[in-house]
């Protein structure tokens, strides 16, 4: 073999040893932020032709790109067309992962997906291997495109009366882009600032169209690949696939029943309505939750047990490898199969006659540990620190965290201290806390060599 073939070979795998995916992922989120925020500060950006501050725009960018939905501005009243294809294109580059986008240019140009971009991809959708990456990927590509526009369509013919072909098409896009990718963006301004879909908590085409898209777009890139690998026998359908499925399904009814009741008679919110609406509402509570952030009737009126449970719910969220954030359904169901196998006085948490590593166990516990820490932490200060109460503080903490974008209606009013703070959690929700700390944090390449004699302690 030639020297210059031997040396560019060895110099190519001295690279990959060498690549973090997670921290090229951590920088891509950055990068996004970045440019998103220099453009929003533009004064073609806003409607009164002056520069934006820069603590809006950044909060603004890093809402849009880790697709959460808090915002300090209306969207509509404040920026112009410009600013909202700038806010648009963050979250669809935030939902689906920059280097997924990437990767649809290499498509287009037929060029071969490399070793260093298969591993990108795997650790922008969360995959556990790079087997069959490139395959999910073209088809996650392919069926946000199709879903997106098919909500496009259906929301645009339900704008058309109100608002017009142009203006009535724009929105529809919008929406449906907002709704695939959770992150709960509107252009409802005209109805009222921060109104969201509280003018459409009455249209069942619009409501039902918006939870579908964010329950599919929660749902993950690998359920969708599992559902068209088995088509209509779902018997076949993995184990991960039937999990996220069946927790996906038990929180929305769950939730939804739980809001029904506890908001039945609450003139505020579900109270004055006919019961027809009372449910559609309910159940739109409960979708929405999962990490999407749009609001048909206002989080501030909930009861304090809703806006607890609200909490709980937005802090699940979505599934892996999806456009939702939280601690994804599956890593709290592998939570509940730890509890009940400790309750068993069992060693080994199973499944259907199937074993889950305990590799898997403890990163579901320290993910759960390092949300809960951070999440309470955040909740405290902003309570501290601008005199709020506590379950408002946390329900914006929690939101912020988990990527939902719902609030209680206080974002706008916090201090320089809280704002900064919430985007440091919208930052951390989105590109995880596992990935983070792979990407930054120095973590052992190897097993351990040296085991310690085992101690006996208390518990409880």
């Amino acid at each position: 073999m030639p020297f210059q073939i031997r040396w560019r070979i060895r110099n190519r795998l001295r690279s990959m040893q060498n690549l973090n995916p997670a921290r090229i992922v951590v920088s891509s989120f950055g990068v996004i932020i970045f440019l998103g925020t220099l453009l929003l500060m533009l004064p073609v950006a806003s409607r009164d032709g002056q520069a934006t501050d820069p603590l809006t725009c950044l909060f603004t960018a890093t809402s849009a790109s880790c697709v959460t939905g808090l915002i300090l501005v209306d969207t509509w009243a404040h920026w112009t067309l410009f600013g909202q294809v700038v806010i648009l294109a963050m979250i669809q580059l935030g939902g689906l992962g920059f280097m997924t986008v990437i990767t649809l240019v290499s498509f287009a140009l037929r060029r071969r997906i490399g070793l260093s971009e298969r591993l990108i991809m795997v650790s922008t959708l969360n995959l556990n291997d790079m087997d069959g990456v490139v395959r999910v990927v073209r088809h996650a590509l392919m069926g946000t495109f199709l879903i997106e526009g098919t909500g496009a369509v259906v929301l645009t013919l339900c704008f058309l009366p109100r608002y017009g072909f142009l203006k009535g098409l724009w929105r529809g896009i919008f929406h449906a882009v907002s709704a695939f990718c959770n992150a709960g963006f509107d252009l409802l301004g005209t109805e009222g600032e921060f109104s969201s879909l509280a003018s459409y908590n009455g249209n069942p085409v619009v409501l039902l169209t918006i939870m579908a898209l964010i329950t599919i777009g929660g749902l993950g890139f690998f359920v969708w690949e599992d559902i068209l690998r088995c088509g209509r026998d779902l018997r076949r359908l993995s184990l991960y696939s039937k999990m996220v499925l069946s927790f996906t399904a038990a929180l929305i009814l769950g939730g939804g029943l739980f809001f029904l009741l506890a908001e039945w008679d609450n003139p505020a919110t579900l109270g004055d309505m006919p019961g027809w609406k009372r449910v559609l509402n309910a159940a739109f509570q409960a979708v929405t939750l999962r990490t999407a952030g749009f609001d048909t009737i206002g989080q501030g009126n909930l009861r304090d047990s809703s806006l607890a449970m609200s909490c709980i719910l937005m802090l699940i969220g979505g599934s892996s490898g999806s456009t939702a954030g939280g601690l994804k359904t599956v890593t709290v169901g592998v939570l509940f199969l730890t509890l009940r196998a400790g309750l068993a006085g069992r060693e080994e948490v199973t499944l259907r006659g199937r074993s889950i590593s305990h590799r898997r166990v403890m990163n579901a516990l320290t993910l759960t540990l390092i949300v809960a820490v951070i999440f309470l932490a955040g909740s405290m200060i902003i309570s501290l620190v601008d005199d709020v109460p506590f379950l408002s503080a946390a329900f914006e903490s929690a939101s912020a965290m988990a990527t939902v974008g719902v609030t209680v209606g206080i974002t706008p009013t916090l201090s320089l201290f809280s704002h900064v703070l919430l985007i440091c959690m919208m930052f951390l929700g989105r590109v995880g806390i596992m990935s983070f700390s792979i990407a930054f944090l120095a973590r052992s390449k190897y097993p351990a060599k040296i085991k310690y004699p085992t101690m006996d302690i208390m518990i409880g």
